[in-house]
């Protein structure tokens, strides 16, 4: 069996994490976001895969290669216009020559143990298949109604009033016929070709689609601070690899991954699962918290403390900083001092202001988000669900909250 991931989206909504970088790459958990389900395909023997790409193509095609490093064969579908699900998917007809076929989403996390219980499940019965995760807040989702045997009976997309709480997950595994029902797909309300009209028009030809529902963790990384859970789903696995120094009176729990050329120095205290990327420098005396990634030549020093965040290559928290629940772009710098507020005083979830809408972000601790090449002096204070820009500068002492613009200086 072949697969199709589609990885082409701008990732605007991931702003300013994908300014200058496809979401697809954006690093979690040890390695770009996409390597992640090309790893539970392989692991479920699926070593052809196909990647629809546009934004950041180049980036991603240098980065993979021809997949020969992962052991696998991967081809890159350039999509020259971006015109909805169908369209895309549209594109896999000349690639995918097997019958069924898997197609993904690249804005999912997809686990092994959920590729297989569709495996399995195809084998089973042999219908086509479409993949429900229960959610919280079922109107932002395109929404699964079941009939009998967990069949699709009705898919509706993003609904007013949903009639259940079962969201589309965006793992399906398709036969050829779906591209019949692509070519009859006609234009949403919302101008796009859209799969889920293709599935509900097979649906009402009788044609069978079996619904698996997702009993693993699943994260449809929407927004910036979606990345923090799916960093932390990823990690729940981790196996300790120990590869750079670590010295005598540094201390470890828990599995912990430490690249070659870094070291952990003495007072350090950290507690896995934790990733520390190549030729980086830890502490002395520092502490690191569960669910942390920290990638390649960054610095976390001396009474800093970091705790469920990505910290991102070449960035970093050197003295007397706190970094909690927070996203860090490339090649930053947190003068010392500086302070990330995690949690509102009443302890609600955070809201985030995006475009002038409130966007709720469905956490209660969430610090900042920062794009790559941001700068803060001595002392600054950032507040919770605060997003950064991409080369701004924030001054000693500053307190900052909201929106910050790319480029902005703030004193």
């Amino acid at each position: 069996m072949k697969a199709f991931i589609l990885a082409a989206g701008e990732g605007t909504r991931m702003r300013p994490l994908t300014s200058k970088i496809s979401k697809s790459l954006l690093p979690i958990a040890g390695k770009p976001f996409i390597e992640h389900t090309l790893d539970a395909l392989r692991a479920n023997g699926i070593t052809e895969v196909s990647i629809l790409i546009g934004w950041g193509a180049k980036e991603l095609e240098s980065h993979f290669g021809n997949g020969s490093n992962l052991g696998m064969k991967i081809r890159y579908i350039h999509q020259k216009d971006r015109l909805g699900t169908a369209h895309a998917i549209g594109y896999a007809r000349k690639h995918m020559k097997t019958d069924p076929f898997l197609a993904i989403n690249g804005d999912v996390v997809i686990t092994k143990g959920t590729i297989k219980s569709v495996l399995a499940n195809f084998k089973k019965y042999g219908d086509m298949i479409i993949t429900g995760a229960e959610v919280p807040n079922p109107c932002d989702y395109g929404i699964i109604k079941l009939g009998k045997g967990n069949c699709l009976s009705c898919l509706m997309e993003k609904p007013k009033d949903p009639p259940t709480n079962l969201a589309n997950a965006g793992l399906y595994l398709f036969t050829h016929e779906i591209f019949d029902a692509i070519d009859k797909t006609e234009l949403s309300m919302r101008g796009e070709y859209e799969v889920t009209d293709s599935i509900q028009m097979l649906t009402d030809d009788d044609k069978k689609f079996r619904c698996v529902t997702i009993k693993d963790d699943w994260v449809d990384v929407g927004r910036p601070w979606d990345l923090l859970k799916a960093n932390s789903i990823l990690m729940k696995d981790l196996e300790e690899n120990i590869e750079g120094e670590v010295q005598p009176y540094a201390t470890i729990e828990g599995p912990v991954v430490v690249g070659k050329g870094t070291v952990i120095r003495n007072g350090s205290y950290i507690i896995g699962p934790v990733i520390i990327g190549k030729n980086s420098d830890i502490g002395p005396n520092c502490y690191i918290r569960p669910s942390t990634y920290i990638g390649d030549k960054c610095k976390v020093g001396n009474a800093t403390e970091v705790k469920n965040s990505v910290i991102m290559n070449g960035s970093k928290v050197p003295h007397h900083n706190y970094m909690g629940d927070s996203v860090i772009g490339r090649n930053c710098n947190f003068g010392s001092g500086t302070k990330v507020a995690n949690l509102r005083l009443d302890g609600k979830n955070i809201i985030v202001n995006i475009k002038g809408q409130h966007v709720n972000t469905g956490i209660r601790k969430f610090g900042v988000i920062a794009g790559d090449d941001v700068k803060t002096g001595i002392n600054a204070t950032i507040d919770p669900g605060t997003i950064i820009g991409e080369k701004s500068f924030i001054g000693p002492g500053a307190i900052v909250k909201g929106i910050i613009a790319p480029g902005s200086k703030v004193h």
